[in-house]
């Protein structure tokens, strides 16, 4: 049997046809960008979690405070828990309530036995407050700073052996 001939011309476009199809294997582009990408996504965690993204983010560890440099890098004082508050709010017909958990910094430990004494003052206290509060008064965070200072302000009053430095929400929740 005899061979087929083919032109020249046939198989030179034959040869290029075949270079023009693409290659099988990986391409080294997209290895080069998974490792690009992994590379940014490994140095976003980590700069967020080694706390540097706060510096650009406007949230700040900086809190809004009347306290001196001073006072602030002092030690913290001791702390006592009050039990979980629930109020209804102003205005809200009774669809709108508050739900905080309170922690109290005092200035010095003697203070505990006076709060034990009157713990049933400062409950009563706070509830009144809090119940006096509509939505649009604790929505803000200037509307919490706002409470936070009141509360110690009241509280203070009623105190002879020492101050409430701080007051802390550890659970606050607005419905």
């Amino acid at each position: 049997m005899e061979e087929e001939r083919k032109d020249p011309k046939e198989e030179q476009e034959h040869q290029e046809a075949q270079d023009t199809t693409p290659k099988k294997g990986f391409p080294v582009n997209i290895i080069i960008i998974c490792i690009l990408g992994l590379c940014v996504l490994g140095g976003g965690l980590f700069a967020w979690k080694s706390g540097m993204l706060s510096r650009f983010s406007g949230r700040s560890e900086a809190r809004v405070s009347d306290k001196s440099p001073e006072e602030s890098t002092k030690d913290i004082g001791p702390i006592y828990s009050m039990d979980t508050f629930i109020v209804n709010l102003i205005g809200g017909r009774g669809k709108n309530y508050l739900k905080a958990k309170i922690e109290l910094e005092m200035d010095n430990a003697k203070l505990v036995e006076e709060i034990n004494k009157r713990l049933p003052q400062f409950r009563d206290t706070i509830l009144t407050m809090l119940s006096s509060k509509t939505y649009d008064d604790i929505k803000t965070l200037e509307g919490k700073f706002q409470l936070r200072e009141e509360i110690i302000s009241i509280l203070n009053q009623h105190l002879n052996s020492g101050k409430i430095k701080n007051v802390y929400f550890t659970d606050f929740i607005v419905q």
